[in-house]
């Protein structure tokens, strides 16, 4: 990988990561020489419109994928499990965003602005396969390393309110229906989602959490490398398009200054602090729709647990949450290697 523009893959090009992943390549300037679309046969042949170029959407083999520098992927754990060893083995940089490899001890799970040296093996090299966290995990460990390297978190309770299209298209789709009284039997999230709140996002586990919970504590330990962080979440699905919020109470060994707090996420990479509620300024979804910054307010000290900080934020689950960290990876490999 050599050259100065680069052949970029991506798998699930159609759907709604995929696409966000495309309007995202085009708004960072970053440089293609060629996107190839792929997906399911029923897709294939589909106009994918780039740069005021058209691609047509063809199906994943080893022969499209010796066509591609960089590959990024979304099209479920399934897929990936199938092609990403065969995009690695045909010679692609496969950036995956399902939760296929993610706690794969080989493979790095990577946050750019939390852990961007986990790209790149002992000999400088990167990883064949390189895994995006959940998007619920990738807006809370952008906030918590400042936090961890200052004043050294020792447990984070943190709460989710995800958007419908944590889902994709058919969560989007469900809610819309609702809305609009067409109430299927079969319920995409489970329940109802329109009007309402699910606590139940992905299957429950033998230990009571979901899984979803359970991505948060592990991938937010392997990705800051402290394998006993106390993480305690409960995630929840509620009915809005676009952004997920988290309520986190975070527990330092240090104890801290609130002022400070604000002035060193003010400063952090990935982070825009919105915290003025006497103006009734404070981060919304709305807030956050199609930006990739993770938005930070309501900061504010819990005064009923010693050294323990109260915050909430947001950030875009499609770009941030997916599209936007895989590009930012991406990024960091095409700055390394050339």
């Amino acid at each position: 990988m050599t050259h100065k523009a680069y052949s970029v893959a991506i798998l699930g090009a159609t759907g709604l990561v995929g696409r966000t992943m495309l309007e995202v390549l085009d708004e960072r300037d970053f440089p293609v020489h060629e996107i190839i679309p792929l997906a399911s046969e029923r897709s294939r042949g589909r106009e994918i419109k780039f740069r005021g170029n058209t691609f047509l959407t063809e199906v994943p083999s080893s022969e499209v994928f010796s066509r591609a520098d960089i590959a990024l992927f979304s099209a479920g754990a399934g897929a990936s499990r199938q092609w990403a060893p065969v995009a690695a083995e045909a010679g692609a940089i496969v950036i995956d965003n399902s939760s296929a490899f993610r706690m794969e001890p080989e493979v790095p799970l990577v946050v750019p602005e939390v852990n961007p040296d986990a790209i790149f093996g002992s000999d400088g090299r990167p990883g064949r396969i390189i895994a995006n966290p959940n998007c619920s995990t990738i807006q809370m460990v952008v906030v918590l390393k400042p936090l961890h390297d200052r004043y050294h978190i020792r447990r984070v309770v943190v709460s989710t309110y995800q958007s419908v299209t944590g889902k994709g298209k058919a969560g989007r789709d469900a809610l819309e229906d609702e809305l609009t009284g067409r109430i299927s039997e079969s319920f995409v999230h489970v329940h109802q989602i329109a009007f309402n709140a699910i606590p139940h996002i992905d299957v429950f586990l033998e230990n009571g959490y979901t899984k979803e919970e359970m991505k948060m504590v592990n991938e937010t330990r392997k990705i800051m490398g402290e394998e006993s962080l106390s993480i305690s979440p409960t995630t929840v699905r509620i009915p809005v398009y676009g952004g997920h919020g988290e309520a986190l109470n975070i527990e330092f060994d240090n104890d801290f200054d609130t002022e400070e707090v604000k002035e060193l996420l003010a400063g952090a990479s990935g982070i825009s602090v919105e915290d003025n509620p006497s103006d009734n300024v404070y981060p919304m979804p709305l807030t956050s729709y199609e930006k990739d910054e993770v938005f930070v307010g309501r900061i504010r000290r819990d005064y009923w647990q010693p050294k323990t900080l109260n915050m909430w934020i947001v950030a875009d689950n499609l770009r941030k949450g997916a599209a936007t960290n895989a590009v930012q990876i991406a990024e960091k490999l095409i700055e390394a290697l050339g």
